[in-house]
């Protein structure tokens, strides 16, 4: 596949099932040892669906978003993403899906302290090739959308860990993207601002559609999602949400 036709794949594609993702396995070597991480994953995720994927450290679900996020390939099965074969997906290809289609947010926030607020969130914009004029307007209207527009000159070392994390949130959410990607969201942040930064993840969810899913070692945000997905040595183990 190349780039063309995977961009043209992004939004043409109607299927419910986002996310299909068939006997997924990956294993990282050790000396001469190979330690399986995910095993045999099978995994559907429809589109407006909300998942969080709980377990214990070193239990596989970093690394399960990562393959989900196409950071990651996994060694055997099949992935599946908007009706898009990744197997088939060059590394450009990939770089193109990901910006076009999934959104991160990071426990760490991962802004650049040079840039500002508003520089930060017209990032991925810049990165299609939108003039730097249109895409300040965009991000300054979605820094308005997450309650930070008086905010948008500043620059992350300026701004409090809840203000660093919604310019996090709107920078995944400028592109549009079909899936929202989150490790951790509030793992840096008080319990007060943690929760108001789920309201916002659950709200953007259910008011725009958009799929997320939340890596988390909080119970009571997991049962705030749709799905509570545990990965338990590798396997994923589902139970019944809200």
């Amino acid at each position: 596949m190349d780039a063309g036709s995977g961009i043209g794949m992004l939004e043409n594609n109607n299927e419910e099932q986002l996310i299909q993702l068939q006997r997924i396995g990956k294993h990282y070597r050790l000396a001469d040892t190979a330690l399986p991480v995910l095993q045999d994953v099978n995994l559907l995720i429809e589109r407006g669906d909300s998942c969080a994927l709980i377990g214990r450290s070193g239990s596989g679900k970093s690394t399960l978003l990562n393959v989900l996020g196409l950071l990651d390939r996994p060694d055997t099965g099949s992935y599946h993403l908007n009706g898009i074969d990744v197997a088939q997906a060059s590394a450009d290809d990939l770089a193109a899906l990901r910006n076009r289609l999934i959104g991160f947010v990071f426990q760490s926030f991962n802004l650049l302290p040079r840039l500002s607020a508003l520089d930060n969130v017209a990032l991925p914009l810049t990165y299609r090739g939108i003039a730097p004029k249109l895409a300040r307007e965009q991000a300054h209207a979605m820094l308005e959308q997450v309650g930070l527009a008086e905010r948008s000159k500043h620059r992350p070392a300026s701004l409090s860990g809840g203000q660093r994390q919604r310019v996090a949130i709107a920078r995944a959410l400028i592109g549009d993207p079909a899936l929202i990607l989150a490790d951790e969201p509030t793992g840096n942040l008080d319990a007060a601002t943690a929760q108001d930064i789920m309201k916002l993840l659950i709200e953007l969810n259910l008011r725009q559609g958009v799929t997320l899913v939340v890596v988390t070692h909080d119970p009571g945000i997991a049962s705030r999602l749709g799905r509570q997905i545990e990965v338990r040595q590798g396997r994923l183990h589902e139970s019944s949400g809200q």
